[in-house]
């Protein structure tokens, strides 16, 4: 087991991130006492240990809402959980946002810890504290900023992943490429392109090191989202979330990062703020994994598109703020008329 990181977060807590392997996490699982209620779904269910107070829940978008938060709530009262009781989530983005938001608000904070067993949720759900369920149409609009005590990654889990499952983990760690104040992510992931899609572990090891470097970076700087520092990291989700909305989250969240990031290279190039060489050269990147770049919204369905747009949480004075990219690691946030939008759309 080796400790990657320790990450401080709103109100000086830090959250300690390790990597370890799947034989090394049963002894970790005991540091955390007896009081402790395990969260999975039938995904992930398999790296439980026997004989543990767990709850299991289908997987799937779909189930990321109150009434599941409120079957953890219940589990956790039933057992007779007190504030330092620790929640163990295990799985995808999904287990970890609502477990963490459950904890959060159980007794007014609970422990909580995160096992993530998706590529996605590795880079991505497991740091910063952010905590939510979807609602009224809209992608995480409930929730609340809640770190995790502890972070444990075994990299061991994504070889069971499906190729679409784990191309959707791949769509966050291209836009930390894109938004790291270097280039060694973007070149690692041209360099070591195979060995990724291979699943070497070595690999897959340094890319999420790296890949949560990055997050790193912006999230210490602005642990609660108020300087407009950590909004960066919602590039190509505006675009992207609107996507997944209007296809009742067909389209996985990573797809649609990955599409939305091409949408907003697009519009960033549209308005003279991307130059267009390194646009192209990023769009490469992302079609190299094998994203589609290409689908279109079509005209008859761009209204409801706007109106996805429109319940984007990331509003400032009113206005959705799209994040576009002046060059390597160079955000700007700015809202955008829906004429531009339908440009980049095309």
């Amino acid at each position: 087991m080796e400790k990657l990181f320790s990450v401080p977060l709103k109100g000086g807590i830090s959250t300690d991130v390790y990597s370890l392997s799947l034989s090394e996490l049963p002894a970790k699982f005991s540091d955390y006492g007896r009081s402790v209620l395990f969260v999975a779904d039938s995904n992930s269910a398999c790296y439980l240990p026997p004989s543990c107070e767990s709850l299991v829940l289908p997987p799937g978008e779909s189930e990321k809402r109150w009434e599941s938060v409120d079957r953890i709530l219940s589990r956790a009262a039933g057992a007779g959980m007190a504030r330092d009781s620790v929640f163990i989530a295990v799985g995808g983005g999904v287990i970890l946002d609502m477990t963490a938001f459950a904890a959060s608000v159980y007794m007014r904070g609970a422990r909580v810890v995160l096992v993530p067993t998706t590529l996605l949720s590795s880079v991505d759900a497991t740091l910063g504290g952010k905590t939510g369920i979807d609602y009224a149409g809209a992608k995480n609009f409930v929730g609340t900023f809640y770190p995790a005590e502890d972070v444990l990654i075994a990299s061991e889990t994504l070889s069971t992943l499906s190729e679409r499952e784990f191309r959707c983990g791949l769509g966050e760690v291209v836009k930390h490429a894109f938004l790291s104040q270097d280039r060694t992510l973007h070149d690692f992931l041209l360099s070591e392109r195979e060995a990724v899609l291979r699943r070497d572990k070595a690999a897959l090891d340094e890319m999420i090191r790296l890949s949560l470097e990055v997050k790193i970076w912006y999230i210490t700087r602005d642990p609660e989202e108020k300087k407009g520092i950590r909004s960066a990291l919602n590039f190509g989700h505006t675009f992207g979330h609107a996507l997944e909305s209007c296809s009742s989250y067909s389209v996985s969240h990573g797809e649609g990062v990955a599409w939305g990031m091409v949408r907003a290279f697009r519009a960033g190039v549209n308005l003279g703020i991307t130059p267009s060489e390194y646009a192209d050269e990023c769009i490469g990147l992302i079609r190299s994994f094998g994203f589609d770049t290409e689908s279109s919204i079509k005209d008859e369905e761009f209204p409801v598109f706007c109106e996805a747009i429109a319940k984007d949480k990331k509003k400032k004075s009113g206005s959705v703020r799209f994040v576009l990219l002046e060059g390597q690691g160079r955000p700007v946030l700015m809202p955008l008329a829906e004429d531009e939008i339908k440009k980049a759309l095309r």
